[in-house]
């Protein structure tokens, strides 16, 4: 696992998003995702959506500390207890944020198709400000941030094995999206490692 150390604040107000580089190598990442695609209880996001309910083709998993539940767009998800493997990366990306965390929402992108529209992550039972920790594995993707009053965008390139970090008052300033691209045939999937309440 490599480190990047260099920790410069990627958004120039209102919160903090740093970016710690790819901390896997190719073939690292490339062992973690066919590794999770296998060991995983992947399932179809349901989202609530003014008054009806949607079944994502995206597929989501939560896991956690026993009784960790997380309730999102309607729906509520009780964890799986943390694997071995997830258990290890948890541990590591710990260490690299210097932050703490109780459950992980790792998302599955089957192609450039599927991705995520803008929202925060500012529920009330993620503890306010905590580091939001998020490992990209797979086919490189667009991440999109805008502020929420001024409209200032920024977008990043997120690689297989690169880690970023959301904190501070970041979510509630800034909304975030996963943009889609026809021209993306490889899936993807992110881990998201977070402090729940």
């Amino acid at each position: 696992m490599h480190i990047n150390q260099q920790k410069d604040n990627l958004l120039p107000f209102d919160g903090e998003l740093y970016s710690y580089g790819r901390i896997y190598t190719e073939d690292q990442a490339n062992t973690l995702l066919n590794s999770f695609i296998q060991s995983i209880a992947w399932e179809h996001d349901q989202v609530r959506l003014f008054g009806k309910t949607h079944i994502t083709t995206r597929k989501v998993a939560w896991y956690g500390d026993l009784g960790r539940s997380y309730q999102y767009s309607g729906s509520v998800k009780q964890a799986h207890a943390w694997t071995p493997l997830l258990s290890e990366i948890k541990s590591q990306v710990e260490e690299i944020c210097q932050a703490k965390y109780n459950a992980c929402l790792l998302n599955l992108y089957h192609d450039g198709n599927e991705g995520m529209g803008w929202h925060a992550d500012n529920e009330k039972s993620i503890v306010a400000h905590s580091s939001i920790a998020s490992l990209s594995l797979g086919c490189q993707r667009r991440f999109d941030l805008k502020h929420t009053t001024s409209g200032k965008k920024i977008s990043i390139e997120l690689e297989n094995g690169q880690l970023i970090n959301m904190q501070g008052s970041i979510q509630e300033h800034w909304k975030h999206a996963l943009a889609k691209s026809k021209k993306i045939k490889e899936l993807r999937i992110n881990l998201t490692f977070r402090l729940m309440i």
